[in-house]
Parts: C-alpha cells; sequence; structure tokens
C-alpha cells in the first residue's frame, strides 16, 4: 500500500479510537456511578464535548488547512500555546463556578477546571500530526489514550462520585499527551510560537466556530422542536435509527478533520474534485449497504441492538441510510470547498442546517415520524447538491508549488 493510503487508514483507525474512547467513558462512568451521580458526570462530560467541538473548529481546522510546509512547524506549535493557554482560562472559570455550585455537581466541574489543558492538548496533537502527514504519531498517542482511560476508570471502586470520575479520566491523558509531544518534537523544534493571529480579528477559525455553533445548535433545535410535536416514541425511534449508523460517523468525522492535508496534495482543483468525488462516492455507498444490512438484520438481532426501540426505529432505516448516503456525498463536497475556498462553507452550513430543522418538523406534521426521518434525508440531500454546485463554480486557483517533504525525526 502506498504512503497515501497507509495515511489514510491510520486517520480512520485514529478517529475511531478516539471515538471508542468518548463512548467507553460514558460506558464505564455509568456502571460505576448511581443515577444522580451520572447525570452529574453526563452534565460535566457535555461541557468538555462542547469546549472539544470548538476548539476543533477554532484551532484544529486551521492548522489541518495549513499548505506552507515551511510553517507547518510553528504552526503546529503556537496552535498547541493557544489551546494551552485558551483551556487554561476556560478551566480556571469552570473551577470557579465548580467553587459556587453546591454539591457533587460543583466538584465535577472543579475537576473538569482542573484536567481541561490535559485533555484539550492532548486531542490537540492529533490535528498536527495530520497536518504533518503523519497520522500513525497520532494513532499511537490515541491508542495509549484509550488503553489508560479504560484501565484508569475501570480500578474505581463502585459509586464513585463525578468529581472523582471526572478527575481520574483527565490525569489518564497524561501518558498520551507525554507521548505525543514527543512524537511531534522532531517536527516543531526551534519553531517559534506566534499567538497573536488567532486573537486576530478575520481568523479562519471565527467562521469554523459559528460553523459549529449552527450545526450543533440546529440539531438540538431539531430534537427539541420534535420533541415538543412528536411522542417519546417516536423521538426514540429517530434517535435510535440514528445510533445504529455510528461506525459512518466514525468516517465522516475522520474525512472532516483529517482530509484537508491528504486531499490537498491533489493537482489543481480537477485533482481535488476528482479524489473527493471518488471518496463521496464510497461514502455515498457505504451508507446505503451498511443501511440495507441493518434493514435486513433479524428482529430477534435488532432487539438485542436497541431493545424495545427496534420495533420503531427498523421502519425508519431506509430513510436513515437515504440520508446517510447523501450525507457521504456532502461531506466530500464541504471538504472540497474547505481545501480550495474555506470561506465558502459557512453561508452553506447557516442556510440548510436551518432547511434541515425546517423539513424534520414539515415532514412530521405530513407524515408523522417517517416523514421525519426522509425530511432529514432531504435537507441532507439539498446540501449536497448545493454544495457540489458552488464547488463547481469555484475558479481554478492558481498552480502552487510542491510542498517540501517533512523533515526527520530525530
Amino acid at each position: 500500500m502506498r504512503r497515501g493510503g497507509l495515511a489514510a487508514v491510520a486517520s480512520v483507525l485514529d478517529q475511531a479510537a478516539s471515538s471508542a474512547t468518548n463512548i467507553l467513558v460514558l460506558v464505564l462512568a455509568a456502571r460505576l456511578s448511581s443515577a444522580s451521580g451520572f447525570a452529574d458526570f453526563s452534565m460535566v462530560y457535555v461541557t468538555f464535548t462542547v469546549l472539544l467541538g470548538l476548539n476543533m473548529a477554532y484551532v484544529g481546522q486551521t492548522v489541518v488547512l495549513e499548505k506552507s510546509a515551511e510553517r507547518l512547524g510553528a504552526v503546529c506549535r503556537s496552535g498547541l500555546a493557544f489551546t494551552a493557554a485558551a483551556s487554561g482560562v476556560a478551566g480556571a472559570v469552570l473551577a470557579l463556578v465548580g467553587l459556587v455550585l453546591p454539591g457533587a455537581g460543583g466538584w465535577a466541574f472543579l475537576a473538569l477546571g482542573l484536567v481541561l489543558p490535559l485533555v484539550l492538548v492532548q486531542d490537540g496533537l492529533r490535528y498536527c500530526f495530520s497536518a504533518l502527514r503523519v497520522p500513525e504519531r497520532a494513532l499511537a498517542a490515541d491508542v495509549l489514550r484509550l488503553g489508560g482511560v479504560v484501565g484508569a476508570l475501570l480500578a474505581q471502586p463502585e459509586g464513585a462520585s463525578a468529581g472523582r470520575l471526572v478527575l481520574v479520566w483527565g490525569v489518564s491523558a497524561l501518558p498520551a499527551l507525554g507521548l505525543g509531544l514527543w512524537l511531534l518534537r522532531p517536527y516543531v523544534r526551534g519553531a517559534r510560537v506566534e499567538l497573536r493571529p488567532y486573537v486576530r480579528r478575520g481568523h479562519l477559525g471565527q467562521r469554523f466556530v459559528v460553523e459549529f455553533a449552527v450545526g450543533n445548535g440546529s440539531s438540538q433545535l431539531a430534537v427539541l422542536g420534535l420533541g415538543v410535536f412528536a411522542t417519546p416514541l417516536a423521538v426514540g425511534a429517530l434517535r435510535g435509527a440514528t445510533t445504529l449508523f455510528g461506525p459512518l460517523n466514525v468516517l465522516f468525522n475522520s474525512a472532516n478533520a483529517f482530509g484537508p492535508p491528504v486531499v490537498g496534495r491533489a493537482s489543481g482543483k480537477r485533482g481535488v474534485v476528482r479524489l473527493t468525488l471518488v471518496m463521496g462516492g464510497v461514502l455515498a455507498a457505504l451508507g446505503a449497504g451498511w443501511g440495507a444490512v441493518l434493514y435486513a438484520l433479524p428482529g430477534s438481532v435488532g432487539r438485542q441492538l436497541l431493545g424495545d426501540t427496534w420495533e420503531a426505529a427498523s421502519a425508519l432505516l431506509p430513510a436513515t441510510g437515504a440520508q446517510y448516503a447523501v450525507m457521504g456525498l456532502g461531506t466530500c463536497a464541504l471538504l472540497t470547498l474547505r481545501v480550495l475556498n474555506p470561506k465558502a462553507t459557512l453561508s452553506l452550513q447557516v442556510v440548510f442546517s436551518l432547511l434541515s430543522v425546517a423539513v424534520l418538523l414539515g415532514g412530521y406534521a405530513a407524515w408523522g415520524v417517517a416523514g421525519a426521518a426522509w425530511g432529514l434525508a432531504a435537507g441532507s440531500a439539498a446540501k449536497a447538491a448545493a454544495a457540489w454546485t458552488r464547488v463547481s463554480r469555484l475558479p481554478a486557483p492558481e498552480p502552487a508549488r510542491a510542498p517540501a517533504s517533512a523533515p526527520e525525526p530525530a
């Protein structure tokens, strides 16, 4: 397998390791905690997830879009330095909030404030390794992170408090953080740290933060809006059907987070579009195929996966499979725009995220929960079509100088 193919496989495996870490943390915390303790842990973990997404949008995406090989060392070092500084400030605020809040919930937020810089900087290393085109180093650190956090949480007693679990979860990132910094050192040695671009007006990450906020906000708005009009069974059926497509979310997230350095190596607009069209076709086929496999599952197997929700969720699988098929095409269209014209994605995300909410609610009003599912598929299809239309209208960029190879590790 060529170097590019190995890098793509390592990127997908790294995203899978990161996703598995997040899933297992919640599963283990739920097993160790009381109902009220897990509620406190979940609130803190949701807060962390939002901060993680904001950091990915503001820092991580700008790092992976850097095209100058000569600047990569400085960009990676500066991005990590900004993440450390910003997470230190955010952690101090969370610690103060934790001191003010009463009870176990306050202690949990205090613990998050103490460990936030560790976990955000460790996650930020993934984007540096992706930009440097050595994702296998991110994979090594994240596999260590996965093993470390699982082992640390399994060692905790049953009934452990949320604050204790948060503290253990955060401190367990130290070995992976140390390994990641050691693996990164040869690429950033002697590079200058520049924090000013991150606080300057017009920084590209500001647009990506808005996209993140709109995308996540609209999905939450859709769920809340459906909950107002629909029965709990309808909401559970939609969530259950979407949950079954979790493996595809790993691939889509990997394409979004780590695709730009790989796609950016293609020659000119034609080369980029050709590569992302192939990627989009593969993701679309996987979405449709995965939906067909799930739809063909025997009821007994389906009930083991989703319990009593299976009967309602299985009826939505054709629509959800269609949604994920067109999402594969849309993901690669947005990836194309990120590489060729990063400023072109914001308006698409805003307009079509809100459109998805509208067609979801309209579909439910007209045809019930099946209409809501097909409404989501229609919204994803409209976004994909609009994104590829915008790609077709982009002017061809000027030929870029071939990047220099990354330095060999010492």
